[in-house]
């Protein structure tokens, strides 16, 4: 129970000071990685309760997907950090009025009944006993028999915003020599020519 206790704090600690350096430090980079720092400590915090399908989810999603795409982001882009910041003042009003709608909504979560103790007495589907079954098969019992058509509906929506992002971004500029397998494999071997290039001088 102790070691508990010490990696809770260790945890805690850590994640709270790396969060603070996400928006305390000056280099974006810098940010990212304090950013990455600050979900693996939520991921130990996540374990330590035993929600180790959170803690992988934490892991896999956000610090295999999504920091590391905000740290290619922002390694690969030659952003005018500068001239970002010089709008500051001009946004800070409607900055803080969303700021404050949402310290009020997390109040009133807060305030209601939704964290009570006995909460899970009134749940819809009942939780079965965790030193039974590991709370990644509950959940997967759960997700892939009730929720099974919502699962799908949701995997097929993400499915098809990436092919749209794929078309959206994907640019034909002229006069750019691109490869046609139909051709190539219709193409008569009589035809084809080979030809021996010397290095350095190209065809």
């Amino acid at each position: 129970m102790a070691a508990a206790g010490l990696f809770f704090y260790l945890f805690a600690t850590v994640a709270v000071a790396s969060a603070f350096m996400v928006i305390a430090s000056r280099n974006p980079v810098h940010s990212v990685l304090f950013l990455i720092l600050t979900f693996f400590n939520a991921a130990g915090l996540f374990m330590l309760m035993g929600a180790e399908f959170l803690a992988l989810i934490l892991i896999v999603v956000y610090v295999g997907a999504v920091a590391v795409l905000f740290l290619f982001v922002v390694m690969m882009l030659d952003v005018d950090f500068a001239e970002l910041r010089s709008g500051f003042l001009q946004y800070l009003p409607i900055g803080a009025l969303i700021g404050l709608v949402l310290l009020v909504e997390l109040v009133l979560v807060l305030g209601a009944n939704t964290f009570a103790v006995d909460a899970s007495t009134v749940a819809v589907q009942p939780i079965p006993d965790l030193a039974e079954v590991s709370n990644i098969r509950a959940i997967g019992d759960v997700l892939y028999t009730k929720y099974i058509f919502f699962f799908q509906v949701a995997g097929l929506i993400l499915f098809v915003a990436m092919i749209g992002a794929i078309v959206l971004t994907l640019s034909r500029r002229p006069g750019v020599k691109r490869q046609n397998i139909s051709e190539q494999v219709a193409r008569d071997p009589k035809d084809v020519k080979l030809i021996s290039v010397k290095p350095g001088e190209g065809i």
